[in-house]
């Protein structure tokens, strides 16, 4: 029942300052259990002005995905992503979950302004406004992605390839005896975290541009590519 949802769950209606209504801010969030933590964080970071893709990993169970789809259709500015992946911790499929829901944002009707994403661990310890007003103060215009040039203890996550493995509930990434082809371009790759604030045009860039592109397929037999991806693109010239 949406009505009591947005009544007992007490979920903001409209923006709480004209500040925060003129600059929208996307979410990406990944999740695969605990159905009510998700909701608790959902309540603590919605506002009307934002927009919320969610991708809901393929093996959860049904009845999950049904009530989070539930929730979902209580809401204009939340939906599900087009396509989901069965997602494997540190493979490649994390970073598609999120590659999945920036394609859906970009078609957005809703101009956000920057995109950040979330897993369903997450909770916030600041306002919608202290978000907004920091990013405004120091990174406007900016991607906050920070990350340094790969460490050696860390190349190995490069050097060979990976494979996901997902099979009767298990699933993990393994490495393989294969070396692999050094990066596209020469490129020079750094490392971060997995977890970011981007502009939306570097969002764009990320999803046309052909060296994102073949520095995204190079990586796809990699470990852990979300914590290298972004922030190596980040650190092109220009």
């Amino acid at each position: 029942n949406c009505s009591m949802v947005l009544k007992t769950l007490h979920f903001i209606t409209r923006p709480l300052s004209d500040e925060e209504g003129t600059f929208s801010l996307a979410y990406i969030i990944t999740i695969h259990k605990e159905l009510e933590m998700f909701v608790k964080l959902l309540r603590a970071i919605y506002m009307p002005q934002n927009i919320y893709c969610i991708h809901v990993d393929e093996k959860s169970p049904k009845d999950y995905k049904a009530a989070v789809q539930n929730i979902v259709n209580c809401f204009e500015n939340i939906f599900i992503s087009s396509k989901r992946e069965n997602v494997v911790y540190a493979g490649f499929s994390r970073l598609q979950a999120d590659i999945n829901c920036m394609r859906d944002l970009v078609h957005s009707k809703i101009q956000w302004n920057y995109v950040i994403n979330l897993c369903g661990q997450d909770y916030p310890i600041k306002t919608n406004k202290d978000i907004i007003r920091y990013i405004k103060s120091k990174w406007n215009g900016k991607n906050m992605t920070p990350g340094v040039v790969q460490p050696l203890h860390m190349k190995h996550r490069t050097q060979v390839s990976y494979r996901e493995y997902v099979h009767s509930g298990m699933s993990y990434v393994y490495p393989t005896k294969n070396i692999k082809a050094k990066p596209p371009y020469n490129l020079t790759i750094y490392f971060g975290s997995a977890y970011y604030i981007l502009t939306k045009e570097f969002v764009k860039f990320t999803l046309t541009d052909a060296r994102a592109k073949d520095l995204l397929e190079w990586s796809r037999d990699t470990y852990s590519p979300d914590e290298h991806y972004w922030v190596t693109l980040n650190r092109l010239n220009g």
